[in-house]
């Protein structure tokens, strides 16, 4: 009798540990399923972070950019990656090793549609190019989805006679020619306008061909300073409106405007 009571007790004991068991091994498994929701609340794993990522960048060549098998502009061709994509930086060359067209930079090791090889990132940018016939206002409030120190005003001029509108768009930590390529976006800027070179005179005119037996005028204004661009200024005009274009740098930023007058 003693014995069977003794039994009963063990297995009373057992049953308890076990239920026991059960309950902290249930009340365990809540915990980290509530641990696993809040990390995926709080891990930036959207799409806007990924776009944001610095290992990322964007094509701002308009006729696309190639991607070749080594770190040299003589090597093969892989692809030909088109205006605009997105192309993950595996490793960026810092220093400058080469100059193609006026614009200083090297060959960045990137990987594109399932392919790895090599772009000049002197047409590779860290903010995506606009679209064809976006307004400035427009993209900058795309950039800043992304980026939220980009910047846009619009300024209204007093004149009457020839009233006037400036929109301008800041792009922190860009470079000249980054700001040139959005630029040719922004404002229409014709194709036969290429990046000009760091080097040159001080003020220099540069003048559409077709312009001259136009009722319109087209051209490029240069201006230089210590062996580097001050600004660079496109003109179109004709009979009812000008509108100018104009890119500054100031401090690490780069200023795009666009300023139409109504003749």
């Amino acid at each position: 009798m003693k014995t069977v009571k003794i039994f009963s007790l063990a297995l009373a004991v057992t049953v308890l540990t076990v239920s026991c068991k059960s309950e902290t091994e249930k009340t365990s498994k809540k915990e980290n399923l509530k641990n696993q929701e809040v990390a995926l609340v709080e891990t930036p794993s959207n799409e806007n972070a990924t776009h944001a990522n610095k290992s990322y960048k964007y094509v701002v060549a308009s006729t696309g950019l190639s991607l070749r098998e080594f770190n040299n502009l003589s090597s093969e061709k892989l692809a030909v990656m088109p205006y605009g994509t997105r192309v993950k930086v595996i490793f960026p060359e810092t220093k400058i090793t080469m100059t193609v067209s006026g614009i200083k930079g090297g060959m960045d090791e990137v990987a594109f549609n399932h392919k790895k090889g090599f772009a000049f990132n002197g047409y590779l940018s860290n903010y995506f190019p606009p679209d064809e016939d976006v307004s400035i206002k427009g993209y900058a409030e795309e950039l800043q989805t992304l980026f939220p120190k980009v910047t846009y005003t619009k300024t209204i001029g007093k004149s009457v006679r020839k009233p006037s509108t400036t929109e301008t768009i800041t792009l922190p930590k860009a470079d000249w020619n980054e700001a040139f390529f959005i630029a040719k976006k922004l404002g229409n800027i014709p194709a036969y306008f290429a990046f000009p070179s760091l080097k040159g005179k001080e003020n220099q005119v540069l003048v559409e061909p077709e312009s001259k037996e136009k009722p319109w005028t087209s051209e490029l204004r240069i201006t230089r300073e210590n062996k580097g661009l001050k600004t660079i200024k496109y003109y179109y005009k004709n009979k009812n409106v000008t509108s100018i274009i104009t890119l500054v740098k100031e401090g690490i930023a780069m200023k795009i405007s666009k300023t139409e007058i109504i003749e």
